[in-house]
């Protein structure tokens, strides 16, 4: 039986080869790249998310760990992640699904109305349509997100809380693994 993290793993995996594909074709309509960091604000994961980036921080070597364990010791802009240290992310080969989907062509579903198309606005300037493979359902990653989460809090045995601040990472990084 697949577990939760394992399953978690793959949707990363998929979501990279995604990103990978939407990158090629989109080419340099997508401007994101190392030090673009507006869309870096405080947000929280799932517990899956939380359980996974700690686990691999905690395979890095003791010089990474310690700059993020800093880095969450000592945030400083409560606007901006904890996790960005002069405007790079000390985690960006963990980071979590929505970070991962950030400034690509996302197809959002509307509280009330239809699908729509948003992209970060300085990606894929004066773009009024995109080909189907360069859009990431995002209603679709979210349900999958949901379920893998849900099953890994059902079957762990550390308590979660709802949601897990980033910026709260440090506290669990002081833990025993999860």
């Amino acid at each position: 039986m697949t577990q939760p993290r394992d399953s978690y793993h793959q949707l990363i995996d998929r979501l990279d080869v995604l990103h990978e594909g939407i990158t090629a074709a989109l080419g340099d309509a997508l401007t994101c790249s190392a030090g673009c960091s507006s869309c870096c604000l405080p947000i929280s994961v799932f517990p899956v998310e939380a359980a996974a980036i700690i686990e691999a921080v905690l395979e890095l070597p003791a010089a990474e760990q310690a700059a993020i364990r800093q880095a969450l010791e000592n945030q400083h802009n409560p606007e901006r992640c904890a996790l960005l240290q002069n405007d790079r992310c000390l985690i960006y080969p963990l980071r979590p699904v929505i970070c991962r989907t950030h400034g690509l062509p996302l197809l959002v579903q509307e509280p009330e109305g239809d699908p729509t198309i948003t992209v970060c606005p300085l990606n894929c300037v004066g773009m009024q349509s995109f080909a189907k493979e360069t859009i990431l359902d995002l209603e679709r990653i979210n349900q999958l997100l949901v379920a893998i989460n849900l099953l890994f809090v059902t079957t762990t045995t550390q308590s979660w809380p709802e949601r897990v601040a980033l910026s709260d990472l440090g506290a669990y990084l002081c833990k025993p693994s999860p």
